[in-house]
């Protein structure tokens, strides 16, 4: 009797992923990570248990994918962001019964709200008076600088983006210049975080509630010890089936059934 495939699947492109993959390779389960980039390739060691899977993955391509590979597990440990394929995984692993549990980064719940605004969404923002007239960070990521193209007569914008030419050509044509990009990929230090605040004068920091993992502690405390507002964008609400913050709980769902 042929023996049945365990595989898990691991929606990555996140640090924490990276060190999901690699504890799943050391317990030697074949699992298949799936990245947008092939930047977010380089997170991930290579092991023979490991295969990375670079694109982005459509409705009408995930029971493709979910099918070819033989899939039997979701491990969804994308950024808190990416509501996209967070939702095309839940809704697959309803169609195909395949058990799904989504590992989030933790929250962060800052002791003093002094100088912190917290908003739902980028809309919310941009349909503010929030802008006008700072010098403002934004760590948004690439995708949504499109939506500044508007606010960069009424402020000075400044954004960090991951270095990549997409990034780049995305950021330059929503109105950033050069001298008001940086492209870097994380984590950022404490030190390197502060000095980019000082040399651009930052008088406004956008961010998302990305966690200790995105810096997120790091800039709430250098928006104290600057006086800078901080205006955080909460994470998309989804309802995830099953959830864990527990690194230990997210290795032992992907372990095949005893007897299994």
């Amino acid at each position: 009797m042929q023996k049945l495939i365990h595989r898990v699947w691991l929606i990555g492109g996140t640090s924490e992923s990276a060190i999901l993959a690699e504890a799943i390779a050391q317990l030697q389960i074949d699992c298949i990570v799936s990245v947008t980039t092939e930047s977010a390739k380089s997170l991930y060691p290579e092991s023979e248990f490991l295969t990375i899977w670079v694109g982005k993955l459509e409705e009408s391509k995930i029971s493709q994918f979910i099918n070819t590979n033989k899939i039997n597990r979701i491990l969804d440990a994308s950024h808190p962001y990416a509501v996209e394929i967070s939702k095309l995984a839940i809704a697959i692993s309803q169609t195909h019964k395949i058990p799904y549990l989504r590992y989030e980064r933790l929250a962060i719940v800052p002791q003093n709200l002094a100088n912190i605004v917290y908003l739902d969404s980028v809309e919310t923002l941009l349909n503010g008076d929030y802008l006008t007239g700072k010098r403002v960070l934004l760590t948004l990521g690439y995708r949504i600088l499109a939506q500044f193209t508007k606010w960069q007569d009424q402020a000075l914008l400044f954004t960090r983006i991951l270095p990549s030419s997409v990034a780049l050509d995305t950021a330059l044509k929503a109105g950033f210049t050069p001298d008001r990009i940086i492209a870097l990929r994380p984590p950022f230090s404490l030190e390197l975080e502060t000095a980019l605040w000082q040399h651009w004068q930052i008088s406004l920091v956008v961010t998302k509630a990305s966690g200790s993992a995105g810096g997120e502690d790091i800039k709430i405390n250098l928006a104290h010890q600057f006086n800078i507002p901080l205006i955080i964008i909460q994470r998309p609400l989804i309802n995830y089936p099953q959830m864990t913050q527990s690194f230990s709980n997210a290795i032992k769902f992907c372990q095949p059934l005893k007897g299994g």
